[in-house]
């Protein structure tokens, strides 16, 4: 579920006696995973200050027309482009919110943002890794606001290979703030200005390079949290746009080129993963014959699930499974030599995070690094030092996300579901395990577990049995 595409979370939800039963389990959730949205007085003052007080690089690029692209209604926005055409290739400008300019190493906002580790979307709010001062506005690329931003100016090829990059401190000016169904109207219609055209021309060579390194994308159908008019919730199951995987190429090409600075200068902290075991393909390989999709067996297992169509039940079977390939997602720092594992799988190549720093704490040290190498100086003592503690930090808060997400899918099912009790769905079986299987529902955007045993693949009726909000929990039996 992606909770970044919600309708006007709040700064302030209900909790009180007036809420409904869901805001009250947002709450209780929250509190569970200890999710605070109040500041502490200490780090909320330095950000104050720092909001005042930074003064802005002297290099300055305010002429270059950069813009952001984000979901809509987005304040927290860490990334703006500039694309052009460079003889026969590309150049990319990523600027990337200048997150460090605002954080006094060994301050209290720097001990609090270790202790938050990333933003957490909930339906009612977030629980974000800086106040609101820095994340939504003085450090947030807005449109027409002079910014401190880290620049990546990375040349392409004709075929989008990465030729050359820098990254420099600078300020910048972004010159229109859009959302991803806009740039994919203009692209489709044709009205799209050149500098947002060339995002489909540069993420799809991006894409085709990915494949033939034998990376692979998986297209999880994602739910949709939103508020309805009479301000319920309800679940929908929201397909990927073009744009937004065009967009996640450039985000790709500067981790990409992260990751070799790092390497280059052997300090630094990739996101790296394992290769899926052959064992695990095999079995990949037996689900889809299993299922009746057709594998060619000279074709990689990336480039099969990349064809895989979300819509169609059978498919969506085979890429619930294709999770068991996706497994072992960490953070290796180094400071000194080369680790022995670089690669991050479904890039298949080194990757490292740097372009979401408002959001992601690693990201902040990632980003000092690379321009400290790029150029010439010396990476700071307060980075190496902290290196070593940041993938216990980013496990630790990847797992409150991950638990953040789940119970507030599940809680919203039921809420959806609570007066449906005892009643009979269409659905399909998307996973099975030893305990039961994973049901989707055909009419309503509802992934569940379900009493008893079927084929994955197949249709199925099943019957609700519990909605419990307040439990966060959701279970049928097959019919």
């Amino acid at each position: 579920m992606d909770l970044r595409h919600l309708i006007a979370p709040t700064a302030d939800p209900k909790a009180g006696a007036d809420a409904g039963p869901l805001e009250r389990a947002f709450a209780t959730l929250r509190e569970q995973l200890d999710l605070s949205l109040d500041y502490p007085q200490g780090a909320l003052a330095e950000a104050v200050q720092a909001a005042k007080s930074v003064t802005l690089p002297d290099r300055d690029e305010t002429a270059v027309p950069f813009f952001t692209i984000d979901p809509a209604g987005s304040m927290d926005l860490d990334q703006a482009m500039c694309l052009e055409r460079d003889g026969d290739g590309f150049r990319v400008r990523y600027a990337i919110a200048d997150v460090p300019a605002y954080v006094t190493p060994g301050g209290a906002l720097d001990t609090e943002t270790r202790q938050r580790g990333q933003t957490i979307y909930l339906p009612d709010a977030r629980v974000p890794l800086h106040p609101q001062v820095l994340s939504e506005d003085a450090v947030s690329l807005l449109a027409d606001k002079e910014r401190s931003a880290y620049v990546w100016d990375i040349r392409l090829s004709s075929l989008g290979e990465a030729t050359a990059s820098e990254v420099y401190r600078a300020r910048v000016k972004s010159t229109a703030r859009l959302d991803y169904v806009t740039v994919q109207q203009q692209i489709d219609d044709g009205s799209a200005p050149e500098g947002i055209a060339l995002l489909k021309t540069i993420g799809e060579l991006r894409i085709a390079l990915e494949a033939k390194r034998g990376g692979a994308n998986l297209p999880m159908p994602e739910q949709e949290v939103s508020k309805t008019d009479d301000g319920n919730y309800q679940l929908t199951f929201r397909p990927q746009l073009p744009a937004e995987e065009w967009n996640a190429e450039v985000s790709l090409l500067t981790g990409m080129a992260a990751a070799e600075l790092m390497l280059q200068a052997k300090v630094g902290i990739l996101r790296t993963m394992p290769a899926p075991e052959q064992k695990a393909i095999d079995r990949f390989r037996r689900q889809a014959k299993a299922l009746s999709v057709d594998w060619p067996a000279d074709q990689q297992y990336g480039d099969f699930i990349r064809a895989l169509d979300r819509s169609n039940p059978t498919h969506l079977a085979l890429i619930h499974d294709a999770t068991s390939l996706f497994r072992g997602a960490g953070y290796t720092p180094f400071d000194g030599q080369a680790p022995s594992e670089t690669i991050q799988a479904a890039v298949a190549a080194p990757y490292a995070h740097v372009t979401a720093p408002l959001r992601r704490l690693v990201d902040r040290f990632g980003l000092v690094v690379c321009e400290a190498v790029s150029q010439g100086g010396q990476v700071p003592d307060w980075v190496r030092e902290a290196l070593p503690t940041l993938p216990d930090i980013m496990r630790s808060t990847d797992q409150k996300a991950s638990q953040a997400e789940h119970g507030c899918t599940d809680a919203v099912e039921a809420a959806v579901l609570a007066h449906r009790v005892g009643e009979t769905f269409a659905a399909y079986v998307v996973d099975t395990d030893e305990k039961g299987v994973t049901v989707q529902l055909v009419d309503l955007a509802v992934t569940a577990k379900a009493d008893g045993k079927a084929e994955a693949g197949t249709e199925v009726r099943a019957k609700l049995t519990e909605a419990n909000i307040e439990e966060h929990q959701v279970r049928f039996e097959l019919a």
